[in-house]
């Protein structure tokens, strides 16, 4: 990380095809402000567009992953306007990103830090991390998807437990209910989540990912029947495109594979 990003809302530090970003609010637990999403956004959307990123993993700086909206910006909440809470892109961007991405959550991921860990693909924790949806603690709905996502990552009845309580959920719980995929040690939370991103950048291919990202997406809302024409479709077009020969080659030849950017791809 460079000295000028001390200021920075959103730290970006490059590690071989690995983008590791870092919320940067940590005295007040990375809670989130419009400020900080549009760094975040802007800095997703340019991960996004790079061909030499094809993995990208988020945390939180501190002792926290994200604390939730920040408390000064929802004091003033029930006076602002329809167009004072409209932003200039959907919350739910992260999941456009058609790049894996993955959270390690450091700390509290509460209300809104919540959400943003669910939108992630994979997620990692510590068992110091500690999850909670909030949102019945502040007289909120629950917002930007969070009753779409989670009774598909935990089930129907354990969404609801953990929506209709608000209460703090420890990083081994999670791990136990599904919400988090991965429970590692805090001092290797980083590392072992970008050595998982590693991975996935130096052995899969970006094209590969990136629709299998798009198919899952697709199946949680639509049949079985669909789902597979639609794989019939896409397995044709991976026979077409350029990396099936590379993945091919470095299995008999037993060596990493070198697969073309994304946008190699039609």
């Amino acid at each position: 990380m460079t000295t000028d990003q001390a200021e920075q809302l959103v730290l970006t530090e490059r590690r071989g095809a690995v983008l590791l970003l870092t919320m940067n609010r940590p005295a007040r637990l990375n809670a989130w402000t419009d400020a900080l999403e549009d760094q975040y956004f802007d800095v997703l959307e340019s991960a996004d567009r790079d061909a030499d990123v094809r993995a990208i993993v988020v945390t939180g700086a501190g002792r926290g992953f994200c604390a939730g909206a920040d408390m000064d910006d929802l004091a003033g909440a029930s006076s602002a306007s329809d167009a004072e809470i409209d932003r200039p892109r959907p919350r739910h961007l992260p999941m456009t990103v058609r790049k894996p991405l993955i959270a390690a959550v450091n700390g509290a991921a509460a209300g809104l830090g919540f959400v943003e860990a669910l939108y992630c693909d994979v997620r990692f924790a510590s068992a110091e991390a500690v999850f909670l949806t909030a949102f019945v603690r502040r007289g909120l709905a629950a917002e930007y998807g969070v009753s779409w996502l989670l009774p598909r990552i935990v089930g129907h009845s354990r969404a609801l437990d953990l929506l209709l309580s608000g209460r703090r959920v420890g990083g081994e719980e999670a791990y136990r209910m599904g919400l988090v995929d991965h429970l590692v040690p805090a001092e290797t939370l980083v590392d072992d989540a970008v050595a998982y991103a590693a991975d996935l950048a130096e052995g899969c291919s970006p094209w590969s990912m990136a629709t299998i990202k798009r198919q899952v997406a697709l199946d949680g809302e639509r049949g079985f029947d669909a789902s597979v024409a639609d794989a019939d479709t896409l397995m044709r077009a991976s026979f077409r495109g350029v990396d099936i020969a590379e993945g091919v080659a470095s299995f008999t030849q037993r060596r990493p594979p070198a697969f073309a950017p994304l946008f190699s791809h039609p």
